[in-house]
């Protein structure tokens, strides 16, 4: 009997050659964990377990909860709405959040202990921004109000049945755009409040501004603070907001800071002696480090915490005790949860892995809560797994309390990720960089290689999970990822390196990544690609404007001529403001000599546009520029269209697998050896 049983045992065990790899058709099968929130007692965790559904092709969330000590996991909420933004209140006997049924996204109360759910509002637009009074009696949230609008013209009444023309729209306000949701009336976002149990709710900030971020009651709850830009001038303005105050009672908003720049999401101490918030004194720098302060409540006493980190902190909160403050900051492509104390500064590291909630690249991302003793539940992720969720405690070693994807990536051949470093070829400076191998690496063999290039340009790569890159190495490339000068997470001086000199010797960096792993690792040096999005399509398209050395190039969703993206991009209030001297039709040579149209009579490198048809970022004409160049110069290019897409491609599964079989196609059809293959 032994021996049956033996041979069903190493039968079971696939050879590694048997086991696939990861396709494109996995990508619906993708899951990760989002806003996870611990319970006050620290006993349970609540969160936002998403999947990229095959049908409605968008990413679903439903709400699950966990038993941190049995590790019992179970649904909260039903499969057929989408549900997010979980918030325990302080008592941890209820639990709010939105739900989207069909109908439009509301408030909701689940009664943990009864298993009852109510609905709390009836909105005609999305709630967002929850927060909890101290003693349970009320919810806090923001939602957008149209601005009214007295008709500019009366047009004549139309005939009973006629079918007219839509009218002509008539756009006077400043931000009349917005990535993602395209043409937009006037708007401003405002802050509500309601009766727990249901209600009417109250509107408590007026007038033509935005009250942004998560609101902080006070521990009375008699008043409310947030961010918001009260300026008459605040569309021209878009970063110079303030800590403001609000009166519960009386209605009266009081303006806590005053400076030129952000003061973002104020969070009120236990006390309510103190105000935590982040910000910078604005310099017009392209990168500026957001760091964390600290005011009494009335304003006064006003001091910057983290002066001396030199890293954008985010996410903070308050210890329960008050005497320190949990925050995220990312160092070196890692996203680091630590705690600050509040007497002496002194900074402790509590995980080095956060992130794993940007599936297609391996951007920067994820959250955490903390219980009152000091557990803290976050978004865990490797570079072989998206978002899991983890729980940190005082003294004991971070662990994960869920395995979402084991089904799906235990059974595929992922590829190896390794960290690397090198000398830039401008001036030696170090850069970091990571590779992704073909699952089936043989350091004998030679690998054609992928260039993947960050947009931003301030943002961060890391050592995360990333299913385009996957994808990319399942094909049999080597792929090459670096964080170039201008990159996030190595202070301000690197990332404002390429302050109006975007792109630049950013290039250098990029090259020099390429120089390290052709002399270090199995690369063919004359099969090599380069794609990137954003920012990341901006240097492509500027990379092959200076060499010939990529057999191909897939530039997505590029910036081509800074003037008219300047011109033509939604959040133009800000760029020229920030990223240039001035206006262009003042510096028309600056803008013209840091365009990779500039360089267009250079490129021979056969090349692929790739953009979203609604991207108001990098408008569609950015790439229709850079292809009707190429066609006149006889460069062999092509341009794809992707219906319905903005910015975000990747928002979409279908687009994100659409997005790299192009890519892949593009280059396969130029790769020399596969070419002669066929």
């Amino acid at each position: 009997m032994l021996a049956p049983l033996l041979a069903c045992a190493l039968a079971s065990v696939a050879a590694p050659e048997s086991v696939p790899t990861f396709s494109a058709r996995d990508v619906f099968e993708l899951e990760y964990a989002a806003d996870p929130r611990i319970s006050p007692d620290g006993t349970r965790i609540v969160y936002a377990r998403t999947r990229l559904d095959i049908q409605t092709d968008r990413p679903v969330s439903q709400l699950w909860m966990l038993e941190v000590r049995s590790g019992e996991h179970w649904p909260l909420t039903p499969v057929d709405s989408s549900c997010s933004s979980p918030r325990w209140s302080h008592d941890g006997k209820r639990l709010l959040y939105v739900a989207n049924t069909g109908g439009g996204a509301q408030l909701y109360l689940h009664w943990l202990e009864r298993g009852t759910v109510s609905q709390v509002t009836q909105l005609e637009s999305s709630p967002g921004s929850l927060a909890w009074s101290p003693d349970g009696t009320t919810i806090a949230f923001s939602m957008e109000i149209p601005a009214p609008l007295a008709p500019f013209v009366e047009m004549p009444k139309a005939p009973e049945g006629a079918q007219w023309a839509d009218p002509p729209r008539l756009i006077r306000h400043t931000q009349y755009k917005q990535d993602g949701s395209g043409l937009t009336e006037p708007a401003f976002r405002q802050l509500f409040v309601v009766p727990a149990e249901g209600g009417t709710p109250r509107q408590v900030s007026e007038g033509p501004y935005d009250h942004t971020g998560v609101p902080s009651f006070s521990p009375d709850g008699r008043s409310l603070y947030c961010a918001a830009n009260r300026r008459e001038d605040a569309e021209s303005y878009p970063l110079d907001s303030e800590i403001q105050r609000i009166d519960l009672i009386d209605g009266s908003i009081e303006a806590l800071t005053s400076r030129l720049g952000p003061d973002d999401d104020p969070a009120v101490s236990p006390d309510g002696e103190w105000v935590a918030y982040t910000g910078f004194d604005d310099a017009y720098q392209g990168y500026q480090i957001d760091q964390l302060y600290l005011m009494r409540s009335d304003g006064s006493e006003g001091r910057s915490l983290t002066h001396d980190l030199d890293r954008d902190v985010r996410g903070h909160r308050w210890s329960s005790s008050g005497d320190g403050i949990y925050f995220l900051y990312d160092d070196r492509g890692l996203t680091r949860l630590a705690f600050l104390e509040i007497s002496g500064g002194k900074i402790t590291l509590l995980a080095d892995d956060v992130g794993g909630t940007s599936i297609g690249r391996p951007y920067a991302s994820g959250s955490f809560t903390v219980s009152r003793n000091g557990s803290a539940a976050y978004t865990r992720s490797t570079d072989q797994r998206p978002a899991d969720v983890g729980l940190v405690q005082a003294g004991v070693q971070a662990k994960t309390l869920t395995d979402l994807n084991g089904d799906l990536l235990d059974n595929r051949r992922l590829g190896r990720v390794e960290s690397i470093a090198f000398p830039s070829l401008a001036d030696g400076r170090n850069i970091q960089g990571w590779l992704v191998f073909p699952p089936d690496y043989d350091p004998s063999e030679s690998y054609p290689l992928i260039l993947e290039i960050h947009g931003g340009p301030f943002a961060n790569y890391g050592g995360r999970f990333s299913a385009e890159c996957q994808l990319y190495a399942s094909a049999g490339y080597v792929v090459l990822y670096v964080n170039p000068r201008g990159s996030t997470s190595y202070g301000q001086e690197f990332g404002n390196l390429i302050h109006h000199a975007y792109p630049g010797e950013d290039y250098d960096d990029l090259m020099g990544g390429i120089e390290h792993v052709i002399a270090n690792y199995s690369v063919d040096p004359e099969r090599l690609f380069v794609t990137g999005g954003s920012g990341g399509g901006v240097l492509t398209s500027w990379i092959v404007g200076k060499t010939d050395r990529f057999q191909a190039a897939v530039v997505a969703k590029p910036v081509i001529h800074w003037t008219s993206f300047a011109l033509t991009a939604d959040f133009y209030t800000f760029f020229h403001r920030y990223w240039f001297p001035g206006p262009p039709w003042e510096h028309q040579e600056h803008y013209w000599k840091r365009s990779p149209l500039s360089l267009v009579g250079n490129v021979t490198t056969p090349t692929m546009l790739l953009t979203g048809e609604e991207d108001h970022r990098t408008p569609m004409s950015e790439s229709e520029q850079y292809y009707q160049a190429l066609r006149l110069r006889g460069v062999e290019s092509a341009l794809v269209r992707v219906p319905g897409a903005s910015h975000g491609i990747a928002a979409r599964p279908s687009h994100l697998i659409g997005k790299v079989l192009h890519i892949l196609k593009w280059f396969e059809i130029h790769d020399p050896e596969r070419a002669e293959a066929r």
